[in-house]
């Protein structure tokens, strides 16, 4: 009997390949991809720093290397864990017994069959920074159990900013309402630049939004402008210089709870289209062959078991969402 081989060993299935095919797939669940700007580090943790009211990444430097020259109060400085995100699973040799090599003339490659098992991985990472990305908008940063990784307001001494719509009051003037985010926000811009405001909201928020005596008409008319959107009208309503966004998102941990984006009654307000307010830092994957260098946002690796009884994936990503102006979130709520 011939000595079995591994198909998924070749040059095209190494680390830097699979690592390189698992970053070009598509993203399935990012609709807040956009807001973060992707900052690659060498390191396992990032520094930040605030200074005049906004948060700053500290870079990183080589051992030995000088410093860099900012510093004057380290209790203005912080160090945060970036996440470490794995994702396992298993390639059997029924699922690629009589698969035919790449090339051929085949229902399913070789190359089908890894990119299918990497695509599931990645929308679970995904989800998974989607979710961390959520609680970056929040200002604190929670763990898939609800633990908290990361909270900007208790560790640099920042108050959250909160409006209460009053949207069960009819006569209720929503559009001060709305007046009051947008001047708070561009008051702790600090300089930043932005090209409007989005409140992402809960159903029950953007129902009763929708349905007060002040903002009716305007939603009427919004509905009358936009009906090719197949009567669905939860994406993009503009009133009082607001996009207002029902956000249901809902994820559902390892324990089989489900952890919903939004709590009922609330939304949380952001500035769109800024330079540096929003950012990811990406750390290096954790293998030997990653190590100290720049991180990606996805790695993914294999190895055979034990007398060929199958192959084990890994991917895994690295990533810390944050808000380097926590002052410009805004919590409402009805």
């Amino acid at each position: 009997m011939g000595t079995m081989v591994n198909p998924f060993t070749a040059t095209g299935y190494d680390l830097l390949a699979m690592t390189q095919a698992i970053n070009k797939l598509p993203n399935l669940f990012s609709r807040l991809v956009a807001v973060f700007r992707e900052v690659p580090v060498a390191t396992t943790s990032v520094l930040v720093e605030q200074s005049n009211g906004a948060l700053n990444i500290v870079a990183s430097r080589p051992r030995g290397a000088p410093a860099d020259k900012v510093i004057a109060d380290k209790r203005s400085m912080r160090s945060f864990a970036i996440p470490h995100i794995p994702v396992e699973d298993v390639l059997l040799p029924d699922e690629f017994q009589n698969v035919r090599a790449f090339g051929s003339d085949s229902s399913e490659t070789q190359a089908g069959i890894m990119t299918r098992k990497l695509q599931k991985m990645k929308n679970a990472i995904d989800q998974t920074r989607e979710w961390l990305r959520v609680g970056a908008l929040k200002g604190i940063v929670y763990d898939a159990d609800g633990t908290i990784l990361c909270n900007l307001y208790d560790q640099f001494g920042i108050s959250a900013k909160s409006v209460d719509f009053a949207l069960d009051v009819n006569t209720t003037i929503v559009l001060s309402k709305c007046l009051e985010v947008k001047r708070w926000i561009e008051t702790y811009l600090r300089g930043e630049t932005m090209t409007g405001i989005r409140c992402l909201c809960s159903e029950t928020f953007y129902d009763a939004l929708t349905t007060h005596p002040e903002v009716e008409k305007a939603f009427a008319a919004y509905q009358a402008l936009n009906q090719n959107l197949a009567d669905d009208y939860r994406r993009g309503f503009r009133f009082g210089g607001i996009v207002f966004e029902e956000y249901p998102a809902t994820w559902t941990d390892k324990d089989a709870n489900a952890r919903k984006a939004l709590t009922a009654n609330y939304g949380i307000c952001f500035p769109e289209g800024t330079g540096n307010t929003f950012e990811e830092v990406i750390a290096p994957g954790n293998f030997l062959e990653t190590a100290n260098s720049l991180g990606l946002p996805y790695y993914a690796k294999q190895e055979v078991r034990k007398f060929n009884a199958g192959i084990d994936l890994w991917a895994e990503s690295n990533v810390l969402p944050l808000c380097k102006r926590p002052e410009v979130l805004v919590t409402v709520s009805i």
